[in-house]
């Protein structure tokens, strides 16, 4: 009886053995995360950020228009395009910093209005002026980027602009009286001359006009991917008249932009 008891322990004590050293082996039970099937859940991501530099090639149409407080000399509006490349150091919190170097053109016409000097003629005589303006321009802009949907993004900017004029060719078209003959009384032609006023073709930066336009702009613009499109605005901040050649004293120079860029 004894020895049947002392067995029967022991097949319980192996089985009780083998049982432990079965759980030991089995993987740990997973509890699932139900909140991941939480739909009101909001997941943070941080945002990585790199600093870098982007290159672009720009290109499009400007309007700019000088304007006077002579009214003989009317306000003028020029119309062209300008290319060049632009770089974009990356900042952080959607922020950059743009500048480069673009080349612009600009073409107008206008019309200067004067009373014939002549006695017997009271019809108003015309100069018509055709101009060529040539420039590089420096932006220093501060861009600020809102992100809307996978490649596509919002941006605004501001900053300085400098135009630095390579020449700004005036020619002219002038049907003036002028003397015939040494008693006639003066004419138009002769009067201008005396007042400091140009009557023939000539180099607005040579003569009346300094060189450095610095202008503030404000703008903004949509951007897919490597591509950009933006609009702008920029204001004179300087007088470009220059003291001893402007018969007008002042000038400013404003202008606006359309423009389409490539990051590559």
């Amino acid at each position: 009886m004894v020895k049947r008891i002392s067995i029967l322990f022991l097949a319980c004590a192996l089985c009780a053995g083998a049982y432990a050293d079965d759980q030991k082996k089995r993987p740990d039970l997973q509890i699932a995360d139900n909140s991941f099937f939480d739909p009101t859940k909001k997941r943070v991501e941080e945002e990585a950020y790199h600093f870098g530099v982007e290159y672009r090639l720009e290109a499009g149409y400007v309007q700019h228009s000088q304007r006077t407080r002579k009214l003989s000399y009317p306000q003028l509006y020029l119309d062209g395009f300008r290319f060049g490349a632009t770089f974009t150091f990356l900042l952080p919190m959607h922020f950059s910093l743009q500048t480069g170097l673009l080349y612009t053109f600009t073409y107008g016409k206008n019309e200067q209005h004067w009373r014939s000097m002549s006695i017997e003629a009271t019809q108003t005589e015309i100069i018509k002026n055709t101009v060529f303006e040539h420039n590089l321009t420096v932006p220093v802009r501060v861009y600020y980027t809102i992100p809307l949907w996978k490649q596509l993004n919002l941006f605004f900017f501001t900053g300085l602009q400098i135009n630095v004029g390579i020449s700004e060719d005036v020619h002219m078209e002038t049907a003036l009286s002028h003397k015939e003959e040494e008693d006639d009384p003066m004419r138009t032609k002769e009067w201008l001359e005396s007042m400091g006023i140009p009557v023939e073709g000539y180099n607005r930066m040579d003569r009346d006009r300094t060189r450095v336009n610095a202008q503030w702009g404000l703008g903004g613009g949509i951007e897919w991917d490597r591509y950009r499109l933006q609009a702008g605005y920029d204001f004179g901040l300087n007088n470009l008249a220059k003291k001893n050649g402007a018969s007008y004293r002042y000038m400013a120079e404003w202008g606006w932009f359309v423009s389409f860029s490539y990051r590559f």
